[in-house]
C-alpha cells in the first residue's frame, strides 16, 4: 500500500512552510504538518506550543511533555513547534487554553474541522 499525501497547501491557499525540524514534527516527520488519508489525526495544525497547552494535552489524555525514547520523542517544552492534530487544538480553543499557530505552516485540511476564522485568532505574526 502506497500512503499518498494531500499536496502541500496551507489555510491562506499558498505553499505549505516548515512547522519544525527540532524538535521534528509532521504525521510523516518531515518537518511540515503534511497529511494524508491515513493520518486519522489530522496533525495539520502547526503550534507554538504553551506551558498552559501542554499541561491541558496531558490532562485530556495526550502527553506532549514527557520523554519517550523508545519512539524517538524527546518530549515538548513551550516554545517548540509542533504538529497538532486539529481536534484537539479545536477542543484547546472551547476550553480557552489554545496556542499561537503559524498559519502559512497550517495544512488546509485542518479547515476540515477548524473554521479559519478561529484559526486566525491564534496567528502569529
Amino acid at each position: 500500500m502506497t500512503i499518498r499525501k494531500e499536496p502541500p497547501v496551507n489555510v491562506l491557499n499558498g505553499t505549505l512552510e516548515p512547522c519544525s525540524t527540532a524538535p521534528l514534527t509532521g504525521f510523516f516527520r518531515d518537518g511540515h504538518c503534511n497529511t494524508c488519508a491515513e493520518d486519522t489525526g489530522s496533525h495539520t495544525v502547526c503550534a507554538e506550543v504553551t506551558a498552559e497547552f501542554l499541561a491541558y494535552s496531558k490532562y485530556v489524555g495526550n502527553d506532549l511533555s514527557t520523554p519517550r525514547p523508545e519512539f524517538g520523542f524527546e518530549g515538548l517544552k513551550p516554545g517548540d513547534r509542533w504538529c497538532l492534530c486539529a481536534a484537539r487544538f479545536l477542543q484547546a480553543h472551547d476550553e480557552g487554553c489554545a496556542p499561537r499557530v503559524d498559519l502559512s505552516a497550517t495544512h488546509m485540511r485542518a479547515l476540515e474541522i477548524v473554521p479559519l476564522e478561529i484559526l486566525e485568532l491564534y496567528a502569529t505574526g
